[in-house]
């Protein structure tokens, strides 16, 4: 039997409710965000100094700033930095899901302890991590103060190790960030496949190295490019930590930005180095995005 054109009507109104309620949201998202990065980009190409000018004078802040030392330094400061940052924060997440999907005691309390960083600010973690390698304050002081007169842990003020203590600092941090989305796809793993591999003979770390975590690695690449984000928008970690110090050792491209834009009074160079930013997370997130759409299509596919 048909339903009654009043049930339609409610029926109706019912499914567009939620995309009408969502539609301001949708619109002030829209207008921040590319409405404000249309204003950057144009203020790039601006002769913008203290105060934004519009007046367009082509790519030549672009050519300055690639032309600046500092730039290129951060630029390869951030290339190593997120290279580290991802692998080690990959490596440590995993071994920890590892150890914790072996059904430990008090399994909660370790996971909490694992996560515990990722709710601390990243100026606190900084700040911390900072007195424990600052020669002043950290080990190298707790060392002395124990007879090892001779001992020397000054990382923090090495330019050629410093930026090897902000990468320690970020895996500290998003470790348990990683760790609990692999945990959660070990734990989808189908338990007939480990099964069959014990039947055959495989020992566990062969069957995790060849059987689980290849299962799983659609998640790898997942919380690879969620740290891959996190890196290039490093920004307070730096500053906490080190200041992007010494020197310019440990200088990302977030600190470019914020230096020509706030203190020196280059807004349109400091906006081109933004848009530079914005281009190395466009390739991070649209390959992904892409990938992620033609896996969704092969999934439609598979299932008819």
């Amino acid at each position: 039997m048909p339903p009654e054109p009043k049930t339609r009507s409610a029926h109706r109104w019912g499914e567009i409710t939620p995309q009408m309620v969502l539609v301001p949201s949708v619109i002030v998202a829209a207008i921040y965000v590319i409405g404000f990065t249309i204003w950057t980009f144009w203020i790039s190409l601006s002769t913008s100094t203290l105060l934004p000018d519009p007046t367009y004078a082509g790519f030549g802040e672009y050519a300055k700033l690639w032309g600046s030392k500092r730039w290129t330094v951060a630029y390869q400061n951030l290339f190593i930095f997120g290279t580290l940052y991802v692998l080690g924060t990959l490596l440590v997440g995993t071994l920890l899901a590892v150890l914790i999907d072996q059904r430990v005691k008090f399994e909660s309390i370790w996971r909490t302890i694992y996560l515990y960083p990722l709710a601390i600010s990243f100026i606190v973690t900084g700040t911390v991590w900072r007195w424990i390698f600052h020669p002043n304050t950290g080990v190298e002081l707790a060392l002395h103060d124990m007879g090892w007169a001779a001992a020397k842990f000054d990382w923090i003020t090495d330019r050629d190790l410093a930026l090897y203590v902000v990468v320690i600092t970020g895996i500290w941090h998003a470790s348990g960030f990683a760790m609990a989305l692999i945990l959660a796809g070990l734990r989808s793993v189908d338990g007939d496949l480990v099964k069959a591999a014990q039947i055959d003979g495989a020992s566990m770390p062969r069957i995790y190295r060849k059987v689980v975590l290849p299962t799983i690695w659609p998640i790898f690449i997942a919380v690879t490019v969620v740290l891959l984000q996190f890196a290039i928008k490093t920004y307070d970690l730096v500053v906490a930590l080190t200041q992007g110090g010494p020197g310019v050792a440990t200088t990302v491209p977030a600190i470019v930005v914020y230096d020509l834009m706030f203190q020196r009074g280059q807004i349109a160079q400091g906006a081109a180095a933004a848009v530079m930013i914005l281009v190395a997370l466009a390739a991070v997130l649209i390959p992904y995005a892409l990938w992620m759409a033609v896996q969704k299509r092969k999934e439609g596919a598979r299932h008819g």
